[in-house]
């Protein structure tokens, strides 16, 4: 299992260039991300070399606000980020490179930019349980074409529930397997204060009351998975900080593997196939009518 980076490597390397150089030139990149996020990377115009302006877009950035993103943002990168974003884009932050000592910690925070854009919801949970709040709302995140993020505080927990999509028959096979695994894996003694892990096809009793899942059966081909998280999961700190970004890659982990799993039996596949022509090859027998020839250089031929 491979545990992907909920950093941009890319876009952090790209400023670390863009920071760390004397010379100051016109740049215009586009980036993209998990989940159809897209960054752009650029320098307004020739007289204002020093001046770098990165842009973020994400298709449900309208509801983060709703749950507090921009504050989150502001908490981070205070002044920086723009009270208007350039057209287009759904924020952006502006550094003049003359001034900003493009430390690693401050590198590092734009990697995250996502991360902690799509990290309001989960805080916002969270806090809403460690405030006793009454009655917590639910929060909802359409962060994909037909696949949703939902999140709501519980007097005792917090549940995160992913719909998620599988389009082929063999993803359906590879998800349902790997999902199984997340389920069992609390039988583990190493694993058992891992949050429990749900699967099921048709909405939890959370989402029975959406209308937007009325009438929602198996024959749709949604998959919902549901996280319970208990405080010891996300007490304020690292362990906090670690569950949010964890979550937010979950479908991207999921997807990724049934990917990867399908690719290495396609290859195993192929190479039995190549043995397997390589017996046949050997076996096939030679030709009687084939001709002969002599050291005289004359021919003949056996019957």
């Amino acid at each position: 299992m491979i545990l992907l980076d909920h950093q941009n490597a890319v876009l952090r390397d790209t400023l670390k260039a863009r920071f760390s150089t004397q010379k100051q030139e016109l740049v215009n990149i586009t980036l993209v991300d998990f989940d159809g996020v897209t960054y752009h990377v650029h320098t307004p115009d020739t007289d204002n070399l020093g001046i770098l302006f990165v842009s973020m877009r994400l298709r449900c950035f309208s509801e983060l606000q709703n749950y507090g993103a921009t504050d989150l943002l502001r908490a981070e990168f205070g002044d920086t980020l723009q009270d208007k974003a350039e057209d287009g884009w759904d924020l952006t932050l502006k550094f003049d490179l003359s001034t900003s000592p493009g430390s690693e910690e401050l590198l590092q925070k734009i990697a995250n930019l996502k991360t902690i854009v799509l990290a309001a919801p989960f805080s916002r949970a969270f806090d809403q349980h460690d405030n006793e709040t009454a009655d917590p709302d639910l929060m909802t995140i359409h962060y994909r074409d037909e696949e949703t993020i939902y999140v709501r505080a519980q007097s005792d927990r917090v549940t995160v529930i992913f719909s998620t999509v599988f389009r082929e028959e063999t993803d359906r096979i590879f998800g349902k397997v790997f999902l199984q695994e997340f389920v069992d894996a609390r039988k583990q003694l190493a694993l058992q204060n891992a949050p429990p892990v749900l699967h099921s096809r048709e909405p939890p009793l959370e989402l029975k009351h959406l209308p937007e899942l009325a009438g929602v059966t198996e024959a749709n081909g949604l998959h919902f998975i549901t996280f319970v998280l208990f405080p010891r999961h996300f007490a304020p700190g690292p362990v906090r900080d670690s569950t949010i970004a964890q979550l937010q890659l979950f479908r991207d982990y999921l997807h990724y593997h049934i990917k990867c799993a399908k690719a290495h039996m396609h290859t195993r596949m192929r190479r039995r196939v190549a043995e397997f022509l390589k017996v046949l090859n050997r076996a096939k027998p030679e030709r009687t009518d084939k001709e002969k020839k002599l050291a005289s250089g004359r021919t003949f031929k056996r019957n």
